[in-house]
C-alpha cells in the first residue's frame, strides 16, 4: 500500500446495503470515476430487493468490486464491523464508510482521503463551514443538529458531526478498537466509534460535504435507532464523568 494521504493508494471502500438495487450501481460507478484506484467492499444483509445479486453482477464485471452476502440483517455496526475485518485480513491501510443511497458524494472522497495525511479519521462533515444538508425537512435537520450538540457535550468532544457516516479510518485505528466489544446500532455506531478514537488518543479531523437526502428508496432511520443513541450516549457522558471524579479524588489524595 502507498502512503496514507495519497489520493491515488487503492483504499477499501465498505458499503452496507439493505434493499438499495436502485441506488448502488450508480454508486459505484460514480465512485470508481472519482478514484479510480479504490477497491469497493458491498456489504449486504441478504436483501430481498436482489442487491446482493446486482452487487455480484458488478463485481463479476470489475475487479475492483467486492461482496461479502450476510444470511440476516442485523444492523449497520455489524455489517460495518463485517466489512473493517475483511479489510483488515487483506492488508487496506485505509478503510472507508459509505452509504450505498446516493446521499454521501463519492466526489468528495478525494479531499477526505487527503486530509488523511494528517489524521487518523477524517469525517465528511455536514456542520463544519462549507458543509450542508439537500433536501431534508426541517424536523430532520433539528434532530441530526440536536443530536450531534447532544453528544458534543455529553462526551466532552469538539466533533461537530460526531454522527457522520462518511468516514475514513486508516487500519491503525480499527485495528487498535476492541470491535468486538461494539454493539452499538446506526448512529449511535458512528459515535461509538468516532468517540472511542478519541478516548484513543487519535487525532480527528472533519472535512466539509454536502449531504444529500436519498431520492429512491426509504431512510433507515427509525424511533429505535434515535433511543439507542440519546441513551448509549446519556450512559457514556455519566462515566465519562465519573472517570474525571475519580481522577480529582486521586489527585487530592
Amino acid at each position: 500500500m502507498s502512503d496514507i494521504g495519497d489520493t491515488t493508494a487503492p483504499v477499501l471502500v465498505v458499503i452496507p446495503t439493505y434493499n438499495e438495487r436502485d441506488t448502488v450501481g450508480d454508486v459505484i460507478e460514480r465512485l470508481t470515476a472519482a478514484l479510480p484506484h479504490a477497491h469497493v467492499l458491498v456489504v449486504d444483509d441478504g436483501s430481498p430487493d436482489g442487491t446482493g445479486e446486482l452487487a455480484d453482477d458488478l463485481a463479476a464485471a470489475d475487479e475492483r468490486v467486492h461482496v461479502l452476502h450476510r444470511t440476516e440483517k442485523t444492523g449497520l455496526g455489524a455489517a460495518y464491523i463485517a466489512g473493517f475485518r475483511w479489510g483488515l485480513a487483506r492488508d487496506y491501510a485505509t478503510i472507508v464508510e459509505m452509504d450505498a443511497d446516493g446521499s454521501h458524494a463519492p466526489e468528495d472522497l478525494p479531499r477526505i482521503l487527503a486530509a488523511l495525511a494528517n489524521a487518523d479519521l477524517v469525517l465528511g462533515s455536514r456542520y463544519v463551514p462549507g458543509g450542508r444538508v439537500v433536501n431534508w425537512p426541517k424536523r430532520r435537520q433539528l434532530l441530526s443538529r440536536g443530536g450531534n450538540l447532544y453528544s458534543r457535550i455529553a462526551l466532552g468532544v469538539s466533533i461537530k458531526d460526531i454522527t457522520a457516516g462518511f468516514r475514513a479510518y486508516r487500519a491503525s485505528v480499527l485495528e487498535k478498537l476492541p470491535l468486538d466489544d461494539i454493539a452499538s446500532h446506526g448512529y449511535c455506531f458512528q459515535i461509538d466509534l468516532a468517540w472511542r478514537t478519541v478516548r484513543s488518543g487519535f487525532t480527528v479531523t472533519e472535512v466539509p460535504i454536502t449531504f444529500t437526502e436519498r431520492e429512491l428508496g426509504e431512510s433507515k432511520m427509525s424511533g429505535d435507532i434515535v433511543r439507542e443513541a440519546v441513551l448509549q450516549v446519556g450512559r457514556w457522558g455519566l462515566r465519562r464523568r465519573g472517570e474525571q471524579l475519580a481522577s480529582l479524588l486521586r489527585r487530592k489524595h
